[in-house]
C-alpha cells in the first residue's frame, strides 16, 4: 500500500499493574508512566511515531485514557485528537481485536509496546518503507543479536538462537490487512517467545517449537513454518539499530535505557 499512511497502536495496557518491577521503582501504577531520563516512556514511543512520515494517526491501549492523562503533555495530545486511547483487553491478542474493531481503516497497522523507548522517528520510518517493498500480510521487526552486543555488551537479551544468526525481538510488528489479523492469535498467551519458548508449542505447535530448540531452521525458516501453521505470509524486517529491541522489563534495561538516553539527550535535570 505504498503512499498511505500507517496506523499506529501501542500496547500499554500493565499486566501487573503496581506489582511490576519498573513501575516499582518509581512507585507508579503503570510501567509505560515510569520516566527515562525525565520522559514517561509511553510518551517517548509515541512522540517516535508522530515524528515518523510514515504514520497517519496514533492509537494507545489502555485500560483507561486517565492513565495517560497523568501525563501532561499526552492529555495535550488527547484534548487535540492527535493521539486517541482505546479499552485494552484482557490480553495482547484480544486487545488488538478491540482496536481494529473501533477504528476506521485501521490497515495498514503497525503494533508497537509502551517500553520500547528507544524508537526513533527514523527506526519506525525505515519498518514502513521495507513494509511496503514487501507482499506479505503480516510483518516482524527483529535485529541480529550482534549488533546489539556490539554498541551494548551489556545488552544482552533473550535472543532467538537460529540456524544461521542469532535475532531479538524489537516488539514492532505490522499487520497489513484483516486477514493478517489472525496472527494476533499467537499472542493470546502473551508473547514473549524468547524469555517463554514453551509457548511456541501453543502457538505454533511442537513441531515448530522443535525446530526452533534444536536451530535447525534460520529466520527465513521459521517465518516459513509460522506462515504455513497461520495460513498467512509472515516476513521477517530486520532492523539495522542496536536499540531496536531494548525495552524496559526490569532494573538492568531501566540502567542501560536511562544511560543510552543521557548520552544522547544530557542528563535530565
Amino acid at each position: 500500500m505504498p503512499g498511505k499512511k500507517f496506523t499506529a497502536l501501542v500496547l500499554a495496557a500493565s499486566r501487573r499493574g503496581a506489582q511490576d518491577p519498573v513501575a516499582q521503582m518509581q512507585g507508579l501504577s503503570h510501567k509505560c508512566l515510569v520516566t527515562l531520563n525525565g520522559v514517561p516512556m509511553v510518551q517517548r514511543v509515541i512522540d517516535g511515531l508522530r515524528g515518523a512520515k510514515n504514520v497517519g494517526r496514533i492509537f494507545v491501549s489502555i485500560e483507561n485514557a486517565d492513565i495517560l492523562r497523568t501525563v501532561p503533555a499526552l492529555a495535550a495530545l488527547l484534548d487535540k485528537g492527535e493521539i486517541t486511547a482505546v479499552q485494552s483487553e484482557g490480553n495482547l491478542a484480544q486487545s488488538v481485536y478491540r482496536a481494529v474493531g473501533v477504528i476506521n481503516d485501521p490497515f495498514p497497522l503497525v503494533i508497537s509496546t509502551a517500553d520500547n523507548a528507544l524508537h526513533t522517528p527514523e527506526l519506525v520510518d525505515y519498518f514502513c518503507d521495507e513494509i511496503n517493498k514487501g507482499s506479505s500480510e503480516v510483518f516482524v521487526g527483529m535485529t541480529r543479536a550482534q549488533l546489539i552486543l556490539d554498541k551494548y555488551p551489556g545488552g544482552q537479551r533473550a535472543f532467538h538462537r537460529l540456524k544461521d544468526d542469532a535475532y531479538s525481538s524489537c516488539n514492532l510488528y505490522c499487520i497489513k490487512n484483516q486477514h493478517g489479523l489472525k496472527a494476533t492469535e499467537a499472542f493470546a498467551t502473551g508473547g514473549q517467545f524468547g524469555k517463554k519458548p514453551y509457548r511456541i508449542i501453543t502457538a505454533f505447535g511442537i513441531l515448530s517449537f522443535i525446530l526452533y530448540k534444536l536451530r535447525l531452521v534460520s529466520l527465513k525458516g521459521v517465518m516459513r513454518q509460522i506462515s504455513r501453521v497461520l495460513k498467512l505470509n509472515v516476513e521477517a524486517t530486520l532492523i539495522p539499530w542496536a536499540e531496536g529491541p531494548i525495552d524496559v522489563d526490569n532494573a538492568k534495561d531501566y540502567a542501560l535505557v536511562t544511560s543510552i538516553l543521557e548520552a544522547s539527550e544530557g542528563k535530565s535535570t
